[in-house]
């Protein structure tokens, strides 16, 4: 009788070849990032469809509500499996991207926790991935070291890890899952950059943080639904089993940076009630997601970005039932974003970028946050000066905000405000000037004394798009508070005199594609639907 010989299932096959990427995908870890494919890969796609059906309510009138479905477990009464030691005070964090300067630069910074960065910060490009998958690698081990290119003839600064009881905790936020990783295919489809991100910091480094009970932790982000949470903890479960992990050792801190996910904060927590840790304002991309979500609603147009502050009822709302709902179940509320870079040359300036911290700061602790992220290096010091004030201990489970009583209608409650020129030129430079980085490699971009990423780009771009769309019904357009329309001749005026907006423009970054992001920006804002992610058309023209 002869035996059938079944073919071995193949590991992912890489596309790109870049020196030294062989030591991260190895044949192991290719098997490893295959089997993952393999098996979820089907409930990603089932979750992304879930998406667009949703999201095909929302355009035909309907509004984002409490599921009548999980009402028993919004009234159940259940914790969150305990908040890990090195875990229990994350009062600042700072987040960036994975590059070595960056990695070892947050890691000695004085934050509690780095939150490093494949998503909203980083431009995927392959070499950024592999660049940054080493880096972090080579940061657990304890050996990464990095020499700045040398000046004048001057040797480059090198930079070294402190020890790591002086380092920050490390957590990494892994891509979402509506985006594919196009260099690495599995049985001739592309993988999930979520899984490619996750699976290979955890095949490297996962055992090894274990076993110094400092994680793997992870920040997971764009999360729509309990389903698309509890894909994740199937994730983490298949890892753990692969790597030997005890269940439950991979912990994760979720972003609510979407609409949908503002309604179901009880039930994301109670699918990963075994491995969650607490939940994130994410503001910046959660703005973006009410104007995504909403686009169609004529109704509650938001006024120009600088206006959306996080005193606006909506906003408000938010943070305060995510602190609600996290410490009744035993878990981390974390704050949000402050933008603000350090402005040199400009006291006045720069005191006033930084009261505005101060204040952001204070209302967090006030309201009862358990920590809150910075973006640059030299913030951390005002935020923990304030943290520490108005947070004597670790953290502010104790602070159970039964004054909140948020219902559905002030989550989504209209905001006021105007579109100035100089708001709605401003989010055209914005877009402009972060795409051309993007494509040229580079997520994290300051402009104008912010630190521009995906996330705040987005609000600038979706902004322009419903603006511009707003009459699409044939109505009245919008108009600026001078009176004058919203309209695509307002929008081309814009483009024609955007270079002379950017004199600095040979020393920005990007410079060489800035023609190549006005034409992209066109194209989206033009388009008869609002593109769901800019870095997806983006993602194409990326190496």
């Amino acid at each position: 009788m002869s035996a059938v010989l079944q073919a071995q299932p193949q590991p992912a096959h890489v596309l790109q070849r870049l020196p030294g990427q062989d030591a991260l995908l190895t044949p192991e870890a290719r098997a490893f990032l295959a089997d993952l494919h393999r098996r979820h890969e089907g409930e990603r796609q089932a979750r992304l469809g879930a998406r667009r059906a949703r999201q095909q309510d929302f355009d035909g009138g309907a509004l984002p509500d409490f599921r009548r479905d999980t009402a028993a477990i919004r009234a159940a009464a259940w914790r969150v499996a305990p908040v890990p030691a090195a875990l229990a005070d994350r009062r600042v964090e700072i987040t960036g991207p994975v590059d070595p300067k960056m990695v070892i630069n947050a890691l000695n910074s004085g934050a509690s926790c780095y939150m490093a960065d494949f998503e909203d910060s980083t431009s995927p490009t392959w070499e950024n991935l592999v660049a940054g998958q080493q880096a972090l690698r080579e940061a657990v081990a304890g050996t990464l070291q990095f020499t700045a290119p040398a000046v004048d003839g001057a040797p480059g600064k090198q930079y070294a890890l402190r020890p790591e009881a002086e380092r920050a905790v490390l957590i990494v936020r892994p891509r979402g899952w509506h985006l594919d990783e196009k260099h690495v295919e599995v049985d001739g489809e592309r993988m999930s950059a979520s899984l490619f991100d996750l699976g290979l910091f955890a095949f490297h480094n996962a055992r090894a943080l274990a076993a110094r009970d400092r994680g793997p932790y992870f920040y997971l982000p764009k999360l729509q639904s309990m389903e698309e949470a509890a894909l994740w903890d199937a994730v983490m479960g298949d890892i753990e089993a692969r790597l030997g992990l005890p269940h439950g050792q991979m912990k994760a801190t979720v972003l609510i940076e979407t609409l949908p996910a503002a309604f179901e904060m009880d039930e994301i927590l109670h699918a990963l009630k075994d491995r969650v840790v607490g939940l994130n304002c994410g503001r910046w991309d959660y703005i973006f997601s009410y104007i995504k979500t909403l686009r169609r609603h004529r109704d509650r147009v938001l006024p120009e970005r600088g206006q959306v502050t996080m005193v606006q009822p909506f906003l408000r709302a938010y943070s305060e039932l995510l602190i609600q709902t996290c410490h009744r179940r035993g878990a981390h509320a974390m704050g949000g974003m402050a933008a603000q870079i350090p402005i040199s040359g400009d006291a006045a300036a720069n005191e006033a970028a930084l009261a505005r911290v101060r204040a952001d700061k204070l209302r967090e602790v006030t309201a009862g946050h358990d920590g809150t992220w910075v973006a640059h290096p030299a913030l951390i010091p005002l935020a923990r000066e304030v943290f520490d004030a108005g947070m004597p201990g670790p953290n502010q489970l104790h602070v159970a905000r039964d004054d909140v009583h948020v219902e559905a209608a002030d989550l989504l409650r209209p905001s006021l405000g105007t579109i100035t020129r100089a708001g709605f030129e401003g989010n055209v430079e914005v877009c402009v000037r972060y795409l051309a980085a993007w494509l040229d490699g580079n997520g994290c971009v300051p402009i104008h004394h912010l630190m521009e990423d995906a996330a705040t780009a987005e609000i600038a771009r979706a902004q322009l798009w419903q603006w511009l769309h707003y009459a699409d019904a044939g109505g009245e357009p919008l108009h600026l508070d001078d009176g004058t329309p919203v309209d695509f001749a307002l929008l081309e005026r814009a483009f024609i005199g955007l270079p002379s907006r950017l004199n600095d423009r040979l020393r920005m970054p990007g410079a060489s594609r800035v023609n190549e992001a006005i034409g992209l920006l066109d194209r989206l804002t033009h388009a008869d639907t609002l593109a769901d992610f800019l870095t997806l058309p983006a993602y194409e023209r990326l190496d």
